[in-house]
């Protein structure tokens, strides 16, 4: 297995266009041969001058996750406030409260189930909205119920509990929804990108959860007040948003964006064996597809992806399976003690931080390594392999045990390095595939294969958020 290339992508994507006659086939090879050769003098490719579409990408994969980790990593501020009581939380435990215990799962099943149905909506609007429209419409929206989040914060919610827990499962319905068409329509535009850029774009979303890790962690070593803590926590999230939404409408305004955001002709299927490269001009004269079809072809492109797909399903399966709502859990062996170390800081640091800046570390790997291939088998081996994981996991000092009893790993050490594991894998494994996904079709089905590879992880994640509640309970 060799280091891929980015033009190895770009030149070796099989069509899944079919034409009446095999003649017909001849004459529109022959003619995209001819256009390659001598590209129009007004499409000629333009650099990104100073890595600006670059650091758009990789701000705007901040942003498209940056909710969800807020959410999650701001633990000491539900359990304040979901624990009915006007004072910060000690870490002790709230008195078994059902919403308390179960929460991260309750979050998790939240924010991804809504997630499959947008995204199958995604690809419906994939031709019959335009991509600015999705893009700008759910940022929008994102920001909005932020903005309600941050408010909700110097609310005195103690005398309705249960609302506010209502209210908060609610917003995280309507962002993760809002979260997911804005994702999926950004990573399925950066598929008629070279794939440095949609590397960019993942790998910023590994960002976004190291930064929501390491403001979580300034903000409680800066305030004593959860309140104050929350409130600064969440207002630079909603700061950030604003500078997404500022950054998108910079991006339509960049030459070297121009280029590869024109409009693409669709075509029939056919099978040929060579198709026009991604980054080349569309032919004109390639026969069209009929005007009144606006849904992209689905089955050539699970086809061409399933075993791409696969790979991500499972690797966020397991990911969602552990983290949040067993590895936030874990709790050190030495928290008798009282220190700052074994208490308060402990998860923040042990879980959110390292998962989150393994996860970043694996991600940006991919900017040079892209090992294994996609055609390999060894890419599914490694991703079944993290299987392991779980009960590694389950071994750790998790907090409370009711059914399995034993703790085999006896030092805090353990659940530090698995975390790392978890996220380096995770960032790795699922980054590569979800590179070569839309790298594997034609240019004008990229977009759309980049919404079912987003539906490929999204299934992935609903599927361990079901499943983490259930092991929850078994523990």
């Amino acid at each position: 297995v060799a280091i891929a290339s980015e033009d190895d992508f770009q030149h070796s994507s099989n069509s899944t266009y079919r034409i009446t006659s095999s003649s017909l086939r001849a004459d529109q090879e022959a003619l995209l041969e001819k256009l390659l050769d001598r590209p129009p003098p007004g499409l000629q490719r333009p650099e990104d001058r100073f890595y600006g579409t670059y650091i758009i990408f990789f701000s705007l994969g901040i942003g498209s996750l940056l909710p969800w980790n807020f959410f999650v990593t701001a633990k000491e501020y539900w359990m304040f406030k979901l624990g009915n009581s006007s004072s910060p939380a000690t870490g002790e435990d709230p008195g078994g409260s059902d919403i308390l215990n179960y929460f991260e799962s309750y979050l998790a099943v939240a924010s991804t189930v809504p997630s499959m149905l947008c995204l199958v909506a995604n690809f419906l609007l994939v031709n019959r909205v335009a991509v600015h429209v999705r893009v700008l419409t759910s940022l929008t929206i994102i920001l909005a119920i932020f903005m309600v989040i941050t408010a909700l914060v110097e609310v005195d919610t103690s005398s309705w509990t249960h609302g506010f827990f209502a209210v908060t499962i609610v917003c995280m319905v309507i962002l993760s929804s809002a979260s997911t068409i804005f994702s999926s329509s950004i990573y399925g535009m950066t598929g008629s990108f070279p794939m440095r850029n949609s590397q960019a774009l993942i790998s910023g979303g590994a960002m976004g959860g190291t930064i929501s890790a390491v403001a979580s962690l300034v903000d409680l070593a800066a305030s004593s007040d959860v309140r104050d803590s929350a409130l600064a926590f969440f207002l630079t999230a909603t700061v950030f948003l604003v500078l997404c939404l500022g950054l998108y409408l910079l991006l339509s305004r960049l030459e070297y964006s121009r280029y590869y955001m024109r409009p693409v002709l669709a075509a029939h299927v056919f099978s040929g064996e060579e198709e026009l490269p991604q980054d080349s001009p569309s032919p004109p004269l390639v026969a069209s597809r009929s005007s009144d079809s606006h849904t992209p072809p689905l089955r050539p492109i699970l086809k061409k992806t399933a075993s791409l797909g696969f790979c991500v399903t499972y690797v966020f399966f397991i990911s969602s399976l552990i983290y949040p709502a067993v590895c936030t859990n874990i709790e050190s062996l030495h928290k008798g003690s009282g220190s700052l170390w074994t208490t308060k800081f402990f998860v923040p640091l042990t879980t959110f931080l390292l998962y989150n800046f393994a996860d970043l570390c694996g991600r940006q790997l991919t900017a040079w390594i892209q090992v294994p291939g996609p055609n390999s088998m060894v890419l599914p081996g490694l991703v079944l392999l993290r299987t392991c994981l779980i009960p590694l996991f389950v071994l750790c000092n998790y907090q409370p045990r009711i059914h399995l009893k034993t703790v085999l790993f006896q030092s805090d050490v353990y659940p530090a390095l698995l975390n790392s594991l978890l996220g380096l894998s995770n960032g790795y494994l699922s980054t590569l595939a979800l590179l070569y996904g839309p790298k594997i079709v034609p240019r004008e089905l990229a977009e759309a294969t980049g919404v079912v590879m987003s539906f490929y992880m999204c299934l992935g994640l609903t599927l361990g958020s079901a499943c983490s509640t259930l092991l929850v309970h078994l523990i």
